[in-house]
């Protein structure tokens, strides 16, 4: 494609971001298509499903991400209310501005939300972070995966395993592009200008002293309604933290889910310790930081279980599947549940310098949206040139 120029009829990229993690993934996205020959003119849309105006903010600041083109300003509601209405907003989108695809990412309600939109248009429809499956249908998070997967035209997806998902499910293996994975590709990015620990704490307004301990420090994050909206569920996990923070001091970045319900079962409690330090939601660059230099993380996240495999830090994922599983299989991660005693004994094996140690898998390489800017600039112009 190098050298040619990009078709004067054919539209451009509609690229839709809805959610902190939708960010993380298409900053290098952006930043690959504008950097290609032909560079692929671009469209970016924010549904406005992430609708806390300071933390939004701050993430195109830190990610380095243009501000949008276009904010639906969608914000809260249930599952129904918002993909709905992003459905409502985002249709005079294609018809003011006739793209050449819809492109998404990840599996946010945005994510189905667009496809549909673009599927019934007759709009190409393309999905980075494809065929990623936790068979768990409970999770909102795989509904969107399943069908959005269903109907996009190109998939590109993050480790080889997510084609045998994809086929398994009737996808043709044609549509399906191993690329590697965006979120690395941001992570290797801005390694150089996370924060350090020690500002993120002081920014906040924490006692450094947890740092302090000879033996480093655990980061955790908690946020999924399966661990947080249930009393006895989130007492028995803060529980184990706080038995946890014993053996190693831990930075808990407290989601406002979380902090809501800690507050509304009375738990806080099982917080109040000098070797639990708890900050607000933390940026990018601040999360980065700190967890680059943490001994382990403790997290029920998707993306944290990608970058800590990326980072080398031993992660304890407290769920009890996962829809990364290379992040098992080649990586630092471990699925411990909600289990004690195996949360306990992974704290203590890391404590011990006996934890899992991995290796960064295939296509990790900070090269991903390359990959994707030359395969959709090939793909989008052989369409275009087969319909003249």
């Amino acid at each position: 494609m190098t050298g040619e120029q990009w078709p004067g009829d054919l539209g451009p990229v509609v690229c839709v971001v809805g959610a902190r993690p939708n960010f993380m993934k298409m900053a290098p996205i952006l930043r690959a298509f504008a950097a290609h020959l032909p560079a692929l003119p671009t469209l970016l849309v924010h549904t406005g499903q992430h609708y806390d105006k300071d933390m939004n903010d701050r993430l195109f600041v830190d990610l380095r991400l243009p501000q949008p083109d276009i904010n639906l300003e969608v914000g809260s509601g249930s599952h129904a209310v918002q993909t709905a209405e992003v459905m409502r907003r985002f249709e005079p989108v294609l018809d003011t501005h006739r793209p050449s695809c819809v492109l998404v990412v990840g599996d946010v309600n945005s994510t189905l939300a667009c496809t549909l939109v673009g599927v019934k248009k007759g709009v190409p429809v393309v999905h980075v972070e494809a065929g990623l499956r936790s068979y768990d249908r409970a999770m909102p998070e795989e509904i969107n995966r399943v069908l959005t997967d269903q109907i996009a035209d190109r998939l590109y997806t993050t480790e080889r395993s997510a084609l045998a998902n994809l086929q398994r499910e009737g996808v043709a293996g044609e549509r399906v592009c191993f690329v590697g994975n965006v979120m690395i590709d941001s992570l290797l990015a801005n390694r150089e200008f996370a924060h350090s620990p020690e500002h993120t704490l002081a920014a906040a307004g924490v006692s450094p002293e947890v740092l302090r301990d000879g033996a480093g420090y655990g980061v955790v994050t908690l946020h999924r309604p399966s661990n947080v909206d249930r009393p006895e569920t989130l007492r028995m996990l803060l529980g184990v933290l706080r038995e946890a923070a014993a053996r190693l001091p831990l930075v808990f970045a407290l989601h406002p889910r979380t902090r809501a319900n800690v507050e509304r079962f009375g738990l806080g409690e099982l917080l109040a310790s000098p070797r639990i330090a708890l900050l607000p939601p933390q940026g990018y660059l601040e999360m980065l930081g700190l967890m680059a230099d943490a001994r382990l993380v403790l997290t029920d996240s998707g993306g944290l279980q990608e970058e800590t495999t990326a980072l080398g830090v031993p992660c304890l994922t407290l769920r009890d599947n996962t829809e990364r599983p290379i992040t098992v299989e080649h990586g630092t991660n471990t699925l411990v549940g909600r289990d004690r005693a195996a949360i306990l004994r992974g704290v203590d094996a890391i404590v011990a310098g006996t934890g899992k140690s991995g290796r960064v898998p295939e296509f990790w390489d900070g090269r991903a949206a390359e990959r994707i800017a030359a395969d959709l600039a090939r793909w989008l112009i052989q369409r275009h040139l087969q319909s003249h």
